[in-house]
C-alpha cells in the first residue's frame, strides 16, 4: 500500500496472506486497517524524513487556497492531508456539496484548473450510489468529491477506523492552521501557493506550440519538433522508464525551436529555468554536443571535458534517442500522457 501497489485495505490484507501464509487465513488473524495506516505512517516517517513534514504542511496550504477558491459549495477537508496521515504521493480530499456539476467546473476554469471528471458506481451499505470525482492537477493531485446540497450535515463514517470522518470547514481548518504552525504567516503562505504555477503545465505550454514549429527535412524527415520530441520521450522511456530527470530532458530539449530558432538551446533553458533539476539543465544545455560526439566531430577537450561528467553516459543516451526519433509516421505516446506519466513520477 505503501507503494500505491494496493490502494484498498481489504485486497492488500488478502494479497499479503496469501504471500506469507500460503494458504487460508481467517479475517481475525488478519491486522484491522487502523494498524495497517499506522505503520504505513512509521514506513513513511523513515523513508521520507522532514520532507514528509514540509510536504504535508504545503499540502495543508494548497488545501485552504482551494477551499476558499470553492466556498460557496461547502467545501469540507477529509483524509490524510487533515490527519497528517500522509506518505508519498497522497491526495488532497475534499468535499464539495451542490446540486451542480457544472457549476463546480465552472469555478474551476474561472481559476485555469485542470482537470478529470470521474463518475463511479459504488454498492454501499446495499444500495448502488453514484459519486462523481473530479481529479484536479496542480501543484498536488486533488480529489474532489460532488455531494448533493442535502447531503452537506450527514455523518460518513471512515473505512480505516468505523467512526465518524474527521473533516473540517474553512474556517476550522484555518483555526487548526493557525495552533499547528504558529510561526507561520498562512496568509503569505497562501498568496505565495496561488502565485506558484505548476510546472507540469508550465512544460504543457512550452510543448504544445511545438507542433506548428516544422524543420528542415533533410535532417528531420518525421517533420514537426513536438511529434519528434515524442519520439524521443518514447525511447528514453523505454531505456528508462523511472528516470523522471531523463524524461524531461527528453521532452524539454528543443522547446527553445519554439522560442528562438537561431538558439534554440539557451532559449529553451531559460524558458524552463526555476522548473527543472541540475541534471535536466544540463542535459538539454550540452545534447547537441551528443552528435558531435557520435559523429566524432567534437573537439578532443571538449570530449574530455564531458566524459568527466557523472552525466555522460546519460547525454550518450539522449542523444541516441535524439537520432533516433526520425521516423515518419512512428505512433508516439500523447504529449497529456506523457507529462501526466511523469507527474505521476514526481509524485513517487
Amino acid at each position: 500500500m505503501y507503494r500505491r501497489e494496493e490502494t484498498e485495505y481489504w485486497r492488500a490484507k488478502m494479497k499479503a496472506a496469501r504471500s506469507i501464509a500460503k494458504g487460508w487465513v481467517k479475517p481475525a488473524d488478519l491486522p484491522n486497517n487502523a494498524e495497517i495506516r499506522d505503520e504505513i505512517q512509521l514506513m513513511a516517517r523513515m523513508i521520507e524524513g522532514q520532507s514528509r513534514n514540509d510536504n504535508l504542511y504545503q499540502m495543508r496550504i494548497d488545501a485552504l487556497r482551494m477551499m476558499r477558491w470553492l466556498d460557496r459549495f461547502h467545501p469540507r477537508l477529509i483524509g490524510s492531508v487533515l490527519t497528517g496521515h500522509i506518505r508519498s504521493g497522497s491526495d488532497i480530499d475534499l468535499h464539495l456539496f451542490s446540486d451542480s456539476v457544472p457549476a463546480v467546473l465552472s469555478d474551476l476554469d474561472h481559476h485555469g484548473m485542470p482537470y478529470e471528471l470521474v463518475v463511479k458506481q459504488v454498492n454501499k451499505d446495499g444500495a448502488n450510489r453514484t459519486f462523481k470525482h473530479l481529479i484536479v492537477n496542480d501543484t498536488f493531485r486533488f480529489e474532489l468529491t460532488i455531494y448533493p446540497l442535502a447531503a452537506r450535515n450527514e455523518i460518513q463514517k471512515s473505512s480505516i477506523t468505523g467512526r465518524a470522518i474527521e473533516r473540517a470547514s474553512i474556517a476550522e481548518l484555518e483555526q487548526f492552521l493557525a495552533l499547528e504552525y504558529p510561526d507561520a504567516d498562512l496568509e503569505q503562505a497562501i498568496q505565495a501557493s496561488s502565485e506558484k504555477p505548476d510546472r507540469f503545465q508550465v512544460f504543457y505550454s512550452l510543448l504544445l506550440p511545438l507542433e506548428n514549429v516544422r524543420q528542415d527535412l533533410r535532417w528531420h524527415p518525421e517533420g514537426d519538433v513536438l511529434y519528434h520530441t515524442l519520439q524521443v520521450y518514447d525511447l528514453v522511456c523505454d531505456a528508462v522508464p523511472y528516470d523522471e530527470e531523463m524524461l524531461l530532458a527528453a521532452l524539454l530539449h528543443d522547446v527553445g525551436k519554439g522560442i528562438d530558432a537561431t538558439n534554440h538551446v539557451m532559449a529553451g533553458l531559460e524558458a524552463v529555468a526555476g522548473f527543472v533539476t541540475e541534471r535536466t539543465a544540463w542535459l538539454i544545455e550540452y545534447h547537441m554536443l551528443a552528435h558531435q560526439l557520435s559523429d566524432r566531430t567534437i573537439g578532443a577537450r571538449a570530449r574530455r571535458r564531458l566524459e568527466q561528467n557523472e552525466w555522460y553516459e546519460d547525454l550518450v543516451l539522449l542523444g541516441e534517442c535524439d537520432r533516433a526519433g526520425r521516423v515518419p509516421g512512428a505512433v508516439t505516446t500523447e504529449l497529456e500522457d506523457a507529462i501526466e506519466y511523469i507527474r505521476d513520477l514526481d509524485r513517487m
